[in-house]
């Protein structure tokens, strides 16, 4: 299996194989690898050398590779979730399980004829590790696309800045994470606003991100809580009114509000039995850094009062719900009895 970064340089040294499979939950990176590809392999006619496969049409894909690309020396095969690499419920489909092994059966006796005149690449968002995977694992390539964590997507938008002779420390793009989440679209988008801000041989800091960035609402919730732990009521609800203000949904903020402090819950509970965070929160790798960050705002409150705190929110769910009191007086109030 290659790693996201082996296959982008092997594409960028005008590598191309003849058989892929690219699957995994960071999309951003792996259409920017399908466009590589396609630019690699050269002019495409939808139809005659460009051929695209998904699960309504898989049954044709044997067919496809072995009619010839008239006028051209390969073909660009693209089949995208398929079906072919999901995980088989105790209900199997005899048809598709035939189809799998026609197709693994087939790519083993003729892997001379497609790299002769083929580009196979296949797409999945998952994919399990059956005799199809394992047959292209042996005559291809595999790259898993898992999320970036912080310290390569660091690597990432520095080499972005670095372009544009835009300077930026590594601490500045961890607080820029820390803001806008692990999104490598989104986060390419602010970077590219804070060049422009920021200009050739300019530098961008802490207060650039604060001023231009869209933050996401869980980085904002993660601000009320500090302002909350510290006592600042006036800042809390400063926060609060900034999020309505931006047109938050009051019940997206009262459901984040109230797993964040479940999640800071969890921690307090972990730390005090010694017990790893990270598998507590079933924390992804790309959210591993906010460890620190839950470990430091639970300190703020005692574990009755994060008890008391989560069903003070659930009581007030089920209070609006049923038309008993006004949502934002009763986020509000909460807020300022905790204060």
């Amino acid at each position: 299996m290659k790693k996201i970064e082996e296959l982008e340089k092997e594409l960028q040294n005008q590598n191309l194989q003849s058989l892929y499979l690219l699957y995994g939950e960071e999309q951003f990176l792996l259409e920017q690898v399908i466009k590589k590809i396609k630019k690699l392999f050269g002019e495409t006619v939808k139809g005659i050398n460009y051929i695209q496969i998904d699960e309504s049409n898989v049954n044709q894909l044997i067919a496809d590779i072995e009619t010839p690309s008239f006028g051209y020396e390969k073909k660009l095969i693209i089949a995208r979730n398929t079906g072919l690499f999901k995980k088989e419920g105790r209900k199997k489909s005899d048809e598709l399980s035939k189809q799998k092994s026609n197709i693994s059966k087939y790519i083993q006796e003729n892997i001379d004829l497609i790299r002769q005149s083929v580009a196979l690449v296949f797409v999945e968002e998952d994919a399990e590790k059956q005799e199809l995977y394992k047959t292209i694992d042996k005559l291809g390539i595999i790259c898993n696309f898992e999320f970036q964590k912080p310290i390569q997507i660091i690597q990432r938008l520095k080499v972005i800045c670095n372009s544009y002779k835009v300077n930026v420390d590594n601490s500045v793009l961890q607080f820029l994470i820390e803001c806008c989440g692990t999104n490598m679209q989104e986060l390419i988008n602010e970077t590219r606003k804070l060049i422009e801000y920021a200009g050739a041989n300019g530098t961008i800091g802490k207060q650039d991100i604060d001023k231009l960035c869209t933050k996401k609402l869980e980085s904002v919730i993660f601000d009320l809580t500090d302002n909350l732990g510290k006592k600042n009521i006036a800042k809390s609800l400063e926060v609060l009114k900034n999020l309505l203000y931006e047109k938050e949904p009051l019940q997206k903020i009262l459901i984040t509000l109230y797993n964040h402090f479940k999640k800071l819950y969890l921690t307090s509970v972990a730390v005090a039995v010694n017990k790893d965070v990270v598998t507590s929160l079933d924390l992804k790798p790309n959210q591993v850094f906010l460890v620190n960050k839950y470990k430091m705002q639970c300190r703020y409150f005692k574990q009755n009062e994060l008890i008391g705190i989560l069903k003070d929110l659930c009581d007030l769910d089920y209070k609006y719900k049923n038309g008993l009191i006004d949502l934002q007086i009763g986020l509000e109030a909460i807020l300022c009895n905790y204060c």
